[in-house]
């Protein structure tokens, strides 16, 4: 499904530092959340209801006539859940009395979100890293944070950095980073439709800054598992 591993570190090699970025803030307006999920979903209901019956669509086919219910239920509750501030996961922190002090990666986590300039999806994986100054995080929450970004209208850029960033502010340090790698449908599946192509970008904070960190991580990411 995705490029090989040693063209994806060639493809962070030749970013460097200075890859195509956008804010990492999501562009939500300050009204976004002045109504409830149950009036969204009537909206959005309608909406779906109306593109179909534009396009043509018999809306009394019993194929089809549940389509935009599903469809609203689906963006409010689970495809673009991630908006919701109240399904952001809590990121608990524990002393490291262990005191591992080297690099913890996570990797092949799996992203599924959504390209917000055509609404198709996004489809890869997640990497993820960080260096304790002190606090551990439980595995999962790195799972977590990744899902809950991920279910946002998103570009990728701003993906990786809210990821990075989110575990900064939990963690109490700079020394996190994140690589994703992803194929978006949006490429994929209408345009150029290469559906060979995928999408890499990284996030490196703290010590993740220094080339030998660097490589470190991404060895790990290229270490063969026994999953794989």
């Amino acid at each position: 499904m995705f490029e090989g591993k040693n063209i994806m570190i060639d493809k962070i090699d030749e970013m460097g530092e200075d890859h195509v970025g956008s804010s990492a803030k999501t562009p939500l307006r300050a009204d976004a959340f002045d109504i409830s999920n149950e009036e969204k979903r009537k909206r959005i209901e309608a909406s779906v209801r109306d593109i179909l019956d534009t396009l043509g669509m018999d809306l009394d086919d019993d194929s089809i006539k549940g389509t935009p219910r599903r469809v609203a239920k689906a963006y409010v509750n689970e495809i673009f859940g991630g908006l919701d501030p109240a399904n952001k996961p809590k990121l608990s922190t524990f002393d490291n009395n262990y005191k591992y002090g080297e690099m913890l990666v996570e990797k092949n986590i799996t992203v599924y979100s959504t390209c917000e300039h055509h609404l198709l999806p996004i489809i890869g994986r997640a990497h993820v890293a960080y260096i304790s100054n002190g606090n551990v995080i439980g595995l999962s929450k790195m799972n977590r944070i990744v899902d809950y970004y991920a279910k946002r209208p998103q570009v990728q850029e701003r993906l990786t950095m809210q990821v990075v960033q989110a575990l900064q502010e939990a963690m109490g340090t700079e020394n996190v980073a994140c690589v994703i790698d992803a194929k978006h449908l949006c490429v994929n599946s209408r345009g150029v439709k290469d559906i060979a192509s995928s999408t890499v970008t990284a996030e490196f904070g703290g010590k993740f800054k220094d080339p030998a960190v660097k490589k470190e991580f991404m060895d790990y990411i290229n270490l063969d598992t026994i999953f794989e």
